[in-house]
């Protein structure tokens, strides 16, 4: 079916999807290395899930800060988890580390004007470590990506995804396919190390799968169903991770889980340390709710 779209527009996007299948896999992070991430115990001196994951929030509450969208906060997480499954980082170092992974992000995806300053950041994120302490990690993480920083993510995949098959609504119901709210699901799945064992197009089609489920958009089953087999997800794999991810947006979703500390943000650039930065840095977001279903 996805192969006899009939305009321009709709094989362009099919070309798009083509494209992001051939690229996604050069760009992704060593399954090995985040099994053995995900089996340590955490006795302070090796990374564990439960560390890389703070350290997730954390840059998530820097991306809110500083105003940047999914794809800055995507590529990021791309850079960290590529980083920790092939290095054997202490903890003591990984708040360098994440925040090197930020920086660099934001370099790759924003203009020169939004890119903030270096001592900034580290005022901002609290670290004791210098410009030249970020500098240096910096050069070690390109480094260490083999200096690939155009990472295809599942925020690529999702937000074409959603561009097919909201194309494929009517106009009733386009707002029920909210781009918005999947962006804040993938955030939330972003924020558990077990999903970054996930192929990102599996990952954007179960967040979309499960969104097309709770919507009830029985017009787009079909249309998923291309998708899937277009993009060689067998049936299996797909049920599998849309468990997954249902399980991390239940929890996420619950109050016993720990969200992204955006008001410590706020409690840092408070007084004299808020005039000192530039002004379009001050903007603060809220908590990164997952906005409510279209009704």
């Amino acid at each position: 079916m996805i192969e006899t779209f009939a305009t321009s527009e709709a094989q362009e996007l099919l070309h798009q999807l083509n494209v992001l299948l051939e690229q996604e896999l050069r760009c992704q992070p060593k399954f090995s290395g985040l099994r053995i991430i995900e089996s340590a115990h955490d006795n302070g001196l090796r990374m564990t899930a439960r560390l890389r994951d703070f350290e997730v929030k954390d840059l998530l509450s820097l991306t809110q800060f500083f105003g940047f969208g999914t794809e800055t906060f995507s590529l990021a997480v791309n850079f960290l988890d590529r980083f920790l499954s092939k290095m054997k980082v202490q903890p003591k170092h990984l708040g360098c580390v994440g925040l090197s992974c930020f920086y660099l992000a934001v370099k790759v995806t924003q203009e020169e004007r939004n890119v903030p300053l270096a001592t900034d950041l580290i005022r901002i994120s609290q670290y004791q470590f210098t410009i030249s302490d970020l500098m240096r990690m910096e050069a070690i993480l390109l480094e260490k990506l083999c200096r690939k920083v155009k990472a295809t993510t599942a925020f690529h995949f999702l937000q074409l995804f959603h561009s097919i098959l909201h194309s494929s609504l009517s106009c009733e119901r386009k707002s029920h396919l909210n781009l918005e709210r999947l962006e804040a699901q993938l955030k939330a799945c972003h924020c558990r190390l077990v999903l970054s064992k996930a192929r990102p197009s599996v990952l954007a089609l179960s967040i979309m799968a499960l969104e097309v489920e709770e919507e009830k958009l029985l017009e787009l089953v079909e249309m998923m169903e291309s998708l899937r087999t277009h993009s060689k997800i067998s049936g299996r794999e797909l049920s599998l991770w849309k468990e997954l991810v249902s399980k991390c947006l239940s929890e996420y979703s619950s109050s016993k889980c720990s969200k992204p500390n955006v008001q410590k943000l706020k409690w840092i650039v408070s007084g004299r340390t808020a005039r000192q930065l530039k002004h379009s840095y001050y903007r603060i977001a809220h908590l990164p709710t997952i906005p409510e279903s279209g009704l």
